[in-house]
């Protein structure tokens, strides 16, 4: 997504505390396990809204707040608040300098081979790309709640960032994720399913999101594997154009559309959103793809 950068607020003038023996001392002794998670994902994804914090790990958003601000007054994480013409939007969490010294630590390395820079970590709350992240990391987010509401071994069970997808694949496809979704089918057995996701904000002309599908193509052919790409689309016109394009010529990596929900929405990416291209409907839940993208492609698998 492009947009006009964003101005962004500091929640105080106060700079995070400086980072010293005693700092990182007492942040060892307090962080959880929860705590170096939050840490990690948020390294991972760049960026992570209170909103999103609050639907993959807390059960009330008064419990995310209170536990986010303590890991900000120890520098573990820092936060921003984009600007925007109506109302407010959420603070927005990144990588604080202690927190980054707790990771490095962690994987035993120091903070250079990290790649930890304070102001870099902070740009991102500028960024023209900032919204289109944010996106991204809605839909996964909406996963992780879902997950955790169930019982039955349902899970995301990998959530990969533009970033890593980047350095794995980036010279043939650059996703804006790739996931792994279990969950249990009609059957009762375990569905699992991998998927790359394109998230369009519409800001791109659909001839060029259509051409995205041949480097899919090109890493299908090349490895051995084809992987259902789900296009997350922000309206109904906007899913039935892109059909349009992508029928125009047969294409060998399975792919499903769907209409974006808020994170709020009571099932979102998991309900019965996504139609496959090779089908005129119903719609299917995201765990029943698995199933199209086998019919799509007998003995491939």
């Amino acid at each position: 997504m492009t947009r006009p950068a964003t101005r962004s607020r500091k929640p105080s003038t106060t700079p995070p505390p400086r980072v010293t023996a005693e700092l990182l001392a007492d942040l060892a002794r307090r962080l959880t396990d929860r705590d170096r998670d939050i840490l990690e994902l948020v390294w991972e994804h760049r960026v992570l809204t209170t909103h999103q914090l609050t639907a993959i790990f807390f059960s009330s958003a008064t419990k995310a707040r209170h536990r986010l601000l303590e890991l900000y007054r120890m520098a573990a994480l820092e936060r921003m608040q984009p600007w925007t013409p109506i109302g407010t939007l959420p603070w927005h969490w990144v990588l604080g300098p202690a927190g980054a010294h707790v990771l490095a630590a962690q994987r035993g390395i120091d903070l250079a081979e990290l790649g930890y820079r304070r102001t870099t970590a902070l740009s991102v709350c500028h960024s023209r790309q900032l919204g289109h992240l944010v996106g991204v990391n809605d839909f996964f987010a909406a996963l992780h709640r879902h997950a955790r509401t169930r019982t039955d071994g349902t899970q995301l069970a990998a959530w990969w960032s533009q970033r890593r997808c980047a350095a794995l694949w980036g010279d043939l496809v650059r996703p804006d994720a790739f996931g792994h979704w279990i969950e249990p089918n009609a059957r009762g057995e375990q569905a699992g399913l991998d998927f790359f996701l394109e998230h369009d904000t519409g800001s791109e002309p659909l001839t060029q999101v259509a051409a995205k599908l041949d480097g899919y193509t090109a890493l299908a052919e090349s490895s051995g594997i084809s992987t259902i790409v789900l296009f997350w689309l922000p309206s109904t016109a906007r899913e039935a154009n892109l059909r349009t394009h992508l029928t125009e010529q047969p294409r060998p990596v399975p792919v499903a559309t769907a209409v974006q929900t808020p994170l709020t929405h009571p099932q979102g990416p998991v309900g019965p959103l996504w139609l496959p291209l090779t089908s005129p409907g119903p719609r299917l839940r995201l765990a029943e793809l698995a199933d199209a993208e086998e019919l799509a492609h007998p003995g491939e698998r």
